[in-house]
Protein backbone atom coordinates (compact mmCIF):
# COMPACT_ATOMS: atom_id res chain seq x y z
CA UNK A 1 0.00 0.00 0.00
CA UNK A 2 0.94 3.46 -0.86
CA UNK A 3 2.00 5.49 2.67
CA UNK A 4 -0.42 8.20 3.49
CA UNK A 5 2.04 10.76 2.08
CA UNK A 6 2.30 9.40 -0.87
CA UNK A 7 -1.76 9.63 -1.15
CA UNK A 8 -1.84 13.10 0.04
CA UNK A 9 0.73 14.23 -2.64
CA UNK A 10 -1.08 12.11 -5.00
CA UNK A 11 -4.28 13.91 -4.72
CA UNK A 12 -2.54 17.46 -6.03
CA UNK A 13 0.09 15.93 -8.29
CA UNK A 14 0.07 15.95 -11.92
CA UNK A 15 1.63 12.45 -12.69
CA UNK A 16 2.71 11.67 -15.78
CA UNK A 17 2.81 8.25 -18.00
CA UNK A 18 5.74 8.67 -20.76
CA UNK A 19 6.21 6.62 -24.44
CA UNK A 20 9.91 7.33 -24.30
CA UNK A 21 9.83 6.80 -28.44
CA UNK A 22 12.73 6.87 -30.51
CA UNK A 23 10.79 8.66 -33.21
CA UNK A 24 8.20 10.05 -30.67
CA UNK A 25 7.48 11.29 -27.09
CA UNK A 26 3.98 11.25 -25.70
CA UNK A 27 3.07 12.09 -22.57
CA UNK A 28 -0.03 11.30 -20.53
CA UNK A 29 -1.19 13.41 -17.71
CA UNK A 30 -3.44 11.62 -14.48
CA UNK A 31 -6.91 12.27 -14.79
CA UNK A 32 -6.39 14.02 -18.91
CA UNK A 33 -4.96 11.92 -20.86
CA UNK A 34 -3.01 12.32 -23.67
CA UNK A 35 -1.99 15.61 -23.59
CA UNK A 36 1.57 15.70 -25.54
CA UNK A 37 2.51 14.01 -28.80
CA UNK A 38 6.00 15.00 -30.73
CA UNK A 39 9.06 14.15 -32.38
CA UNK A 40 12.18 13.22 -29.72
CA UNK A 41 14.41 15.91 -31.41
CA UNK A 42 16.13 17.99 -29.54
CA UNK A 43 18.33 21.44 -31.54
CA UNK A 44 21.65 22.29 -30.05
CA UNK A 45 24.25 25.15 -30.53
CA UNK A 46 27.36 23.15 -30.66
CA UNK A 47 29.60 25.65 -29.18
CA UNK A 48 27.77 26.38 -25.81
CA UNK A 49 25.69 23.07 -25.82
CA UNK A 50 22.58 25.50 -25.64
CA UNK A 51 19.24 23.87 -26.25
CA UNK A 52 17.39 25.44 -29.23
CA UNK A 53 14.50 23.57 -29.32
CA UNK A 54 12.81 20.42 -28.54
CA UNK A 55 10.00 18.20 -30.05
CA UNK A 56 8.17 19.64 -33.68
CA UNK A 57 10.04 22.54 -34.34
CA UNK A 58 13.66 20.83 -33.67
CA UNK A 59 12.09 18.01 -36.28
CA UNK A 60 11.78 20.88 -38.71
CA UNK A 61 15.47 21.97 -38.23
CA UNK A 62 16.74 18.17 -39.42
CA UNK A 63 19.35 18.22 -42.46
CA UNK A 64 18.65 22.03 -42.72
CA UNK A 65 20.64 23.71 -40.37
CA UNK A 66 24.31 25.81 -40.30
CA UNK A 67 27.34 24.16 -39.12
CA UNK A 68 26.70 25.90 -35.61
CA UNK A 69 23.44 24.13 -35.02
CA UNK A 70 22.73 20.32 -34.78
CA UNK A 71 19.22 18.63 -34.73
CA UNK A 72 19.62 15.38 -32.74
CA UNK A 73 17.83 12.52 -31.23
CA UNK A 74 19.02 11.95 -28.02
CA UNK A 75 17.57 8.15 -28.31
CA UNK A 76 18.20 5.49 -30.54
CA UNK A 77 17.33 1.83 -31.00
CA UNK A 78 14.89 2.29 -27.90
CA UNK A 79 17.58 3.81 -25.55
CA UNK A 80 19.56 6.40 -24.40
CA UNK A 81 22.13 7.65 -26.53
CA UNK A 82 22.98 10.83 -25.10
CA UNK A 83 21.97 10.60 -21.10
CA UNK A 84 22.02 14.81 -21.20
CA UNK A 85 20.04 15.67 -23.86
CA UNK A 86 17.61 12.82 -22.69
CA UNK A 87 17.61 14.83 -19.12
CA UNK A 88 16.57 18.47 -20.54
CA UNK A 89 14.12 16.79 -23.37
CA UNK A 90 12.40 15.10 -20.29
CA UNK A 91 12.44 18.52 -18.34
CA UNK A 92 10.82 20.23 -20.90
CA UNK A 93 8.34 18.01 -21.44
CA UNK A 94 7.58 17.74 -17.40
CA UNK A 95 7.76 21.13 -17.54
CA UNK A 96 5.06 22.30 -19.98
CA UNK A 97 2.44 19.85 -18.64
CA UNK A 98 3.07 21.90 -15.70
CA UNK A 99 3.27 25.46 -16.88
CA UNK A 100 -0.52 26.48 -17.43
CA UNK A 101 -0.74 25.47 -13.50
CA UNK A 102 -2.19 28.62 -11.28
CA UNK A 103 -1.07 27.05 -7.83
CA UNK A 104 1.90 25.25 -7.22
CA UNK A 105 1.98 21.51 -7.36
CA UNK A 106 4.10 18.63 -5.95
CA UNK A 107 6.57 17.12 -8.66
CA UNK A 108 4.74 14.31 -10.31
CA UNK A 109 4.92 10.41 -10.16
CA UNK A 110 6.39 9.73 -13.71
CA UNK A 111 5.87 6.00 -15.82
CA UNK A 112 8.12 5.94 -18.22
CA UNK A 113 7.58 2.97 -20.72
CA UNK A 114 10.77 1.04 -21.93
CA UNK A 115 12.16 -1.60 -24.62
CA UNK A 116 12.34 -5.05 -22.82
CA UNK A 117 15.54 -5.88 -24.13
CA UNK A 118 16.97 -3.14 -22.12
CA UNK A 119 20.28 -3.85 -19.97
CA UNK A 120 20.44 -2.76 -16.37
CA UNK A 121 22.59 -0.36 -16.98
CA UNK A 122 20.28 1.07 -19.47
CA UNK A 123 17.14 0.74 -17.51
CA UNK A 124 19.14 3.15 -14.75
CA UNK A 125 19.82 5.62 -17.39
CA UNK A 126 16.18 6.01 -17.85
CA UNK A 127 15.72 6.23 -13.82
CA UNK A 128 18.26 8.67 -13.42
CA UNK A 129 17.34 11.14 -16.48
CA UNK A 130 13.68 10.92 -15.20
CA UNK A 131 14.45 11.91 -11.73
CA UNK A 132 16.85 14.56 -12.92
CA UNK A 133 14.81 15.77 -14.75
CA UNK A 134 11.98 16.49 -11.83
CA UNK A 135 9.85 13.41 -11.26
CA UNK A 136 9.13 12.80 -7.74
CA UNK A 137 8.97 9.10 -8.27
CA UNK A 138 10.07 7.37 -11.37
CA UNK A 139 8.34 4.17 -12.74
CA UNK A 140 9.58 1.94 -15.25
CA UNK A 141 7.56 -0.24 -17.27
CA UNK A 142 8.32 -2.79 -20.61
CA UNK A 143 7.20 -1.23 -23.47
CA UNK A 144 4.95 -4.87 -24.38
CA UNK A 145 3.15 -4.55 -21.45
CA UNK A 146 2.31 -0.69 -21.46
CA UNK A 147 1.24 -1.48 -24.96
CA UNK A 148 -1.54 -4.54 -24.33
CA UNK A 149 -3.23 -2.39 -21.32
CA UNK A 150 -3.27 0.97 -23.63
CA UNK A 151 -4.94 -1.67 -26.56
CA UNK A 152 -7.21 -3.01 -23.78
CA UNK A 153 -5.63 -6.42 -23.69
CA UNK A 154 -6.94 -8.60 -20.83
CA UNK A 155 -3.39 -8.71 -19.62
CA UNK A 156 -4.40 -9.85 -15.81
CA UNK A 157 -6.30 -12.84 -16.68
CA UNK A 158 -5.40 -16.20 -17.15
CA UNK A 159 -5.26 -16.33 -21.15
CA UNK A 160 -2.52 -15.75 -23.45
CA UNK A 161 -2.54 -12.10 -25.23
CA UNK A 162 0.04 -10.85 -27.86
CA UNK A 163 1.16 -7.90 -28.89
CA UNK A 164 3.72 -6.84 -31.09
CA UNK A 165 4.50 -3.24 -30.47
CA UNK A 166 6.86 -1.71 -34.04
CA UNK A 167 8.22 1.84 -32.56
CA UNK A 168 10.67 3.99 -34.41
CA UNK A 169 13.82 2.19 -33.12
CA UNK A 170 12.85 -0.97 -31.77
CA UNK A 171 10.02 -3.68 -32.59
CA UNK A 172 8.95 -5.51 -29.26
CA UNK A 173 7.13 -9.32 -29.46
CA UNK A 174 5.62 -10.50 -26.44
CA UNK A 175 2.76 -12.88 -25.13
CA UNK A 176 1.44 -11.98 -21.62
CA UNK A 177 -0.89 -13.69 -19.36
CA UNK A 178 -1.49 -13.12 -15.79
CA UNK A 179 -0.25 -10.08 -15.71
CA UNK A 180 3.79 -10.92 -16.79
CA UNK A 181 5.48 -11.51 -19.74
CA UNK A 182 5.56 -15.06 -20.35
CA UNK A 183 8.15 -14.90 -23.89
CA UNK A 184 9.22 -11.42 -25.68
CA UNK A 185 11.88 -10.57 -27.98
CA UNK A 186 13.07 -6.85 -28.86
CA UNK A 187 14.21 -6.49 -32.15
CA UNK A 188 15.82 -3.55 -32.77
CA UNK A 189 14.61 -3.10 -36.56
CA UNK A 190 11.82 -0.42 -36.84
CA UNK A 191 10.66 2.84 -38.60
CA UNK A 192 13.95 3.90 -38.59
CA UNK A 193 15.08 0.82 -40.58
CA UNK A 194 12.82 0.92 -42.85
CA UNK A 195 13.86 4.44 -43.97
CA UNK A 196 17.17 3.70 -44.34
CA UNK A 197 16.27 0.87 -46.55
CA UNK A 198 14.61 3.01 -48.55
CA UNK A 199 17.30 5.29 -49.08
CA UNK A 200 19.28 2.56 -49.64
CA UNK A 201 17.38 1.59 -52.04
CA UNK A 202 17.04 4.93 -54.17
CA UNK A 203 21.35 4.88 -54.04
CA UNK A 204 21.46 1.43 -55.08
CA UNK A 205 18.92 1.65 -57.91
CA UNK A 206 18.64 5.74 -58.62
CA UNK A 207 22.03 6.41 -57.85
CA UNK A 208 20.05 9.17 -55.19
CA UNK A 209 20.91 10.62 -52.23
CA UNK A 210 17.76 11.62 -49.92
CA UNK A 211 17.20 12.60 -46.14
CA UNK A 212 15.23 10.56 -43.50
CA UNK A 213 12.30 12.91 -43.87
CA UNK A 214 12.09 12.35 -47.51
CA UNK A 215 12.69 8.46 -47.15
CA UNK A 216 10.10 8.36 -43.84
CA UNK A 217 7.56 10.32 -45.80
CA UNK A 218 7.62 7.87 -48.65
CA UNK A 219 7.17 5.17 -46.23
CA UNK A 220 4.38 6.76 -45.28
CA UNK A 221 2.71 8.23 -48.27
CA UNK A 222 2.97 4.49 -50.11
CA UNK A 223 4.99 2.13 -48.32
CA UNK A 224 2.99 -1.09 -47.67
CA UNK A 225 4.64 -5.04 -46.82
CA UNK A 226 1.55 -6.86 -48.77
CA UNK A 227 0.19 -6.20 -52.27
CA UNK A 228 -2.30 -3.51 -52.52
CA UNK A 229 -5.43 -3.95 -54.51
CA UNK A 230 -3.92 0.01 -55.91
CA UNK A 231 -0.62 0.34 -56.33
CA UNK A 232 0.61 3.76 -55.71
CA UNK A 233 3.21 6.12 -56.85
CA UNK A 234 5.68 8.69 -54.87
CA UNK A 235 8.00 11.34 -56.03
CA UNK A 236 11.63 11.16 -54.11
CA UNK A 237 14.03 14.65 -54.59
CA UNK A 238 17.27 14.60 -53.88
CA UNK A 239 20.52 14.72 -55.19
CA UNK A 240 22.04 12.73 -58.21
CA UNK A 241 25.14 11.38 -56.96
CA UNK A 242 26.85 11.32 -60.43
CA UNK A 243 25.76 14.89 -61.88
CA UNK A 244 25.69 16.49 -58.06
CA UNK A 245 22.22 18.14 -59.28
CA UNK A 246 18.90 17.81 -58.22
CA UNK A 247 16.77 15.24 -59.21
CA UNK A 248 12.97 13.96 -58.62
CA UNK A 249 12.31 10.14 -59.29
CA UNK A 250 8.99 8.66 -58.81
CA UNK A 251 8.61 5.10 -57.40
CA UNK A 252 5.69 3.16 -57.11
CA UNK A 253 4.78 1.29 -53.89
CA UNK A 254 5.84 -2.06 -55.40
CA UNK A 255 9.52 -0.71 -55.48
CA UNK A 256 8.91 0.97 -51.66
CA UNK A 257 7.54 -3.16 -51.13
CA UNK A 258 11.06 -4.71 -52.14
CA UNK A 259 13.35 -1.51 -50.28
CA UNK A 260 11.51 -2.54 -47.07
CA UNK A 261 11.21 -6.47 -47.96
CA UNK A 262 14.29 -6.88 -45.12
CA UNK A 263 12.81 -4.75 -41.76
CA UNK A 264 9.08 -6.19 -42.55
CA UNK A 265 10.63 -9.73 -42.64
CA UNK A 266 13.17 -9.62 -39.61
CA UNK A 267 10.04 -8.36 -38.22
CA UNK A 268 7.80 -11.16 -39.43
CA UNK A 269 10.75 -13.87 -38.30
CA UNK A 270 10.86 -12.61 -34.81
CA UNK A 271 7.28 -13.09 -34.19
CA UNK A 272 7.59 -16.18 -35.66
CA UNK A 273 10.44 -17.22 -32.85
CA UNK A 274 8.32 -16.00 -30.04
CA UNK A 275 5.50 -17.94 -31.46
CA UNK A 276 7.65 -20.97 -31.61
CA UNK A 277 8.64 -20.35 -27.37
CA UNK A 278 4.90 -20.04 -26.23
CA UNK A 279 3.57 -22.56 -24.54
CA UNK A 280 0.54 -24.87 -25.87
CA UNK A 281 -2.05 -23.83 -24.21
CA UNK A 282 -1.21 -20.13 -24.59
CA UNK A 283 -0.94 -20.50 -28.47
CA UNK A 284 -4.75 -22.22 -28.62
CA UNK A 285 -5.78 -18.64 -26.63
CA UNK A 286 -3.94 -16.81 -28.96
CA UNK A 287 -5.61 -18.68 -32.22
CA UNK A 288 -8.93 -17.85 -30.66
CA UNK A 289 -7.85 -13.98 -29.84
CA UNK A 290 -5.33 -13.24 -32.49
CA UNK A 291 -2.35 -10.52 -32.48
CA UNK A 292 -2.91 -7.38 -31.71
CA UNK A 293 -0.33 -4.75 -33.64
CA UNK A 294 0.42 -1.04 -31.62
CA UNK A 295 3.34 1.48 -32.47
CA UNK A 296 3.70 4.32 -35.25
CA UNK A 297 5.14 1.56 -37.90
CA UNK A 298 2.10 -1.13 -37.07
CA UNK A 299 0.47 1.49 -39.86
CA UNK A 300 2.64 0.55 -42.54
CA UNK A 301 0.16 -0.73 -45.27
CA UNK A 302 -0.75 -4.50 -44.90
CA UNK A 303 1.82 -5.34 -42.30
CA UNK A 304 -0.92 -6.85 -40.70
CA UNK A 305 -2.33 -8.88 -43.66
CA UNK A 306 1.71 -10.14 -44.10
CA UNK A 307 1.92 -10.63 -40.64
CA UNK A 308 -1.15 -12.97 -40.51
CA UNK A 309 0.23 -14.45 -43.66
CA UNK A 310 3.17 -15.74 -42.00
CA UNK A 311 1.73 -17.09 -38.47
CA UNK A 312 -2.03 -17.92 -40.08
CA UNK A 313 -3.62 -16.25 -36.71
CA UNK A 314 -5.87 -13.43 -36.99
CA UNK A 315 -4.05 -10.00 -36.43
CA UNK A 316 -5.20 -6.34 -35.97
CA UNK A 317 -4.72 -2.94 -35.45
CA UNK A 318 -5.17 -1.39 -32.09
CA UNK A 319 -7.63 1.53 -32.30
CA UNK A 320 -5.12 4.04 -31.77
CA UNK A 321 -1.40 2.43 -32.24
CA UNK A 322 0.72 4.88 -31.56
CA UNK A 323 -1.00 6.26 -28.13
CA UNK A 324 -1.04 2.74 -26.92
CA UNK A 325 2.82 2.85 -24.85
CA UNK A 326 2.08 6.29 -23.03
CA UNK A 327 -2.24 5.21 -22.54
CA UNK A 328 -0.86 2.26 -20.64
CA UNK A 329 1.55 4.02 -19.09
CA UNK A 330 -0.67 6.23 -17.60
CA UNK A 331 -2.94 3.83 -16.33
CA UNK A 332 -0.66 1.87 -14.77
CA UNK A 333 -0.30 5.48 -12.83
CA UNK A 334 -4.23 5.33 -12.31
CA UNK A 335 -4.23 1.98 -10.61
CA UNK A 336 -0.94 2.04 -9.14
CA UNK A 337 -1.46 0.29 -6.29
CA UNK A 338 -3.39 -2.62 -8.26
CA UNK A 339 -1.21 -2.42 -11.38
CA UNK A 340 2.40 -2.57 -9.40
CA UNK A 341 3.46 -5.55 -10.73
CA UNK A 342 3.69 -5.21 -14.02
CA UNK A 343 6.29 -3.26 -13.31
CA UNK A 344 9.89 -3.76 -13.69
CA UNK A 345 11.36 -5.85 -10.75
CA UNK A 346 13.56 -2.66 -9.46
CA UNK A 347 11.13 -0.76 -9.71
CA UNK A 348 8.37 -2.72 -8.19
CA UNK A 349 9.85 -2.82 -4.55
CA UNK A 350 9.17 0.54 -4.27
CA UNK A 351 5.57 0.97 -4.48
CA UNK A 352 4.74 -1.14 -1.52
CA UNK A 353 6.96 0.76 0.75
Amino acid sequence: MASPLNWLLGLFSLDVGIDLGTANILVYVRRKGIVIREPSVVAIETKTQKVLAIGEEAKAMVGRTPANIVAIRPLRDGVISDFDVTEKMLHYFINKVHERMVMRVPRPRVVVGIPSGVTEVEKRAVYDATTSAGAREAYLVEQPMAAGIGAGLPITEATGSMIVDVGGGTTEVAVISLGGIVVSRSLRVAGDEMDESIINYARQKYNLLIGERTAEQAKIDAGSAYPLEEELTVTLRGRNLITGLPEAVDVSSVELREALSGPVSAIAQTVRNTIDETPPELISDLMQHGIVLSGGCSQLRGLDERLSEETKMQVRVAEDPMTCVALGAGMILEELDTLHKVLTDTQRRGVMR
